[in-house]
């Protein structure tokens, strides 16, 4: 296995030498969701390489791009492994509210599991602007952070038996269906990732094949490039600005500091 975690805690500006604690997970998951943008360029370009340790550090530390939920999360549950925690990678199924069915590129979501003093959490820095800053116990208990509530419900469907659910702060009023997730369906080696990520570039329900997306959380909301618009959210506030093909590099270096990329 790579060594990750010096390496990974520069990229996300957390001290060298700290130690790594339970209670400095919601620390680590700001941090993350702010430095590691969630990103689809490099299927976009043809750039995809196999999902395996070197990799993903390669990609994610080394150039300092970003990446989809199998690689996000992958990436940071190498650092949880190095770091002592006990953790697992599942795989989800996301619900789409625009046609109010399950995706039909099905179990194409990566998150994490991390088992703690008797007890189960799920991470996800891999959900775009829907991540939950802190562990989510799979309890039905509601957590809260920044951007904010989170719960997961113990319910069984043909995809898993639990559900992720969301309510984000400015955004939603009422509760939404992330994705369910099996937790007995559960990876340890992230190279079995890769059906992820070939159903992903090829699957014609695939969200991800099509159009530029980069998106990441920031200080006072998000912040969201795609192939005709730049939009931010600060403190509720939409200020959306239109992208053109020559402005498209110039916002992805300046906003998320990501040098290649493409635009459809």
């Amino acid at each position: 296995m790579v060594n990750v975690n010096l390496a990974f805690r520069r990229r996300i500006g957390f001290p060298e030498h700290e130690p790594i604690t339970f209670a400095k997970l919601p620390d680590i998951l700001y941090r993350t969701a702010q430095a590691l943008p969630f990103e689809n360029l490099s299927i976009l370009s043809g750039r995809t390489k196999e999902i395996s340790d070197q990799n993903l550090t390669q990609k994610i530390i080394q150039q300092k791009e970003g990446g989809l939920c199998y690689e996000l999360n992958a990436i940071l549950y190498l650092f949880l492994l190095q770091n002592g925690f006990k953790v697992v990678l599942i795989c989800g199924v996301v619900y789409s509210e625009p046609e109010q069915d399950w995706s039909r590129t099905e179990r194409t979501h990566a998150a994490i599991l991390l088992f703690h003093q008797g007890k189960e959490y799920l991470l996800d820095t891999g959900f775009g602007g829907n991540l939950p800053l802190m562990p989510v116990p799979l309890t039905g208990e509601t957590v809260f952070s920044d951007n904010g509530e989170f719960k997961v419900k113990q319910e069984n469907s043909p995809y898993g038996n639990y559900i992720f659910e969301v309510k984000l702060k400015y955004k939603h009023e009422h509760w939404k269906t992330g994705y369910a997730f099996d937790t007995k369906h559960q990876i340890t080696n992230v190279s079995d990732l890769n059906s992820m990520q070939e159903t992903t570039k090829h699957h014609p329900a695939s969200a991800f094949n099509k159009k530029p997306l980069v998106t990441r959380l920031t200080s006072q909301g998000s912040i969201t490039l795609t192939g005709s618009s730049l939009t931010e959210w600060v403190k509720g506030i939409e200020i959306k600005k239109p992208i053109t093909e020559d402005t498209f590099q110039e916002a992805l270096k300046t906003y998320f500091n990501i040098e290649t990329g493409a635009q459809n």
